[in-house]
């Protein structure tokens, strides 16, 4: 295979996970977590990129072991290897970004059973080199950060009137204080899915026809 063929597969990659295969628009993967923190975009911005961090230690981890993991104890060593790298990450948010830490609370711990990155290290990780798993899981980890922001300030911009905790409409905005609760996380995320698959089954179907003509 030629450079640019390998550099063409590794964009696939990438791409599959912001796209094609995005964890949350498409796979429908990490709910909990996307309705919990998405309550402003820093939340959002800062739950995808912690996930993106635990999905790229990972999966290079994984995939480097994959040959020596055996089979009947792969998914408890692939839940020790998230855990450790949780772990790191929830030590250093404590240290460096504590209102994050505190904003984040239990579902940073949760992160270590969190179906995006357990099903990246069964389905790709642990199947493929370390290349190709360190770019999948940046991209997956991409395609989460982009929606659970994308939720964030949609939720942030309608219930507080701001957007990363700056005022953009003044005092005399109302503010529609259902966005920031539960039910706002449900109603802003089912929205979202049914105009995002709305958009891709357009352009399915386009390509198909572009394919018969």
């Amino acid at each position: 295979m030629s450079t640019a063929e390998k550099k063409q597969g590794l964009g696939k990659v990438f791409m599959n996970g912001i796209l094609d295969e995005n964890p949350t628009f498409r796979l429908v993967l990490g709910t909990c977590p996307t309705l919990a923190t998405t309550t402003s975009a820093t939340n959002g911005f800062g739950m995808g990129l912690s996930v993106t961090f635990v999905l790229l230690c990972s999966n290079i981890v994984i995939s480097l072991l994959r040959k020596f993991i055996p089979d009947k104890v792969r998914i408890p060593s692939f839940i020790v290897v998230i855990a450790a790298f949780v772990t790191i990450l929830k030590l250093l948010l404590q240290a460096y970004v504590p209102s994050l830490y505190s904003s984040l609370g239990i579902f940073l711990p949760l992160i270590v059973v969190n179906c995006i990155i357990l099903a990246r290290a069964e389905a790709f990780a642990s199947k493929h080199p370390v290349v190709e798993s360190a770019v999948d899981g940046l991209g997956m980890g991409l395609g989460f950060t982009i929606a659970l922001t994308l939720i964030g300030a949609i939720r942030e911009i309608l219930g507080s009137g701001s957007i990363f905790g700056i005022n953009i409409f003044g005092a005399s905005f109302e503010p529609m204080l259902i966005l920031v609760l539960a039910s706002g996380g449900f109603l802003s995320y089912g929205i979202l899915l049914g105009i995002i698959n709305a958009i891709t089954n357009r352009n399915r179907k386009a390509k198909l026809e572009k394919g018969e003509n």
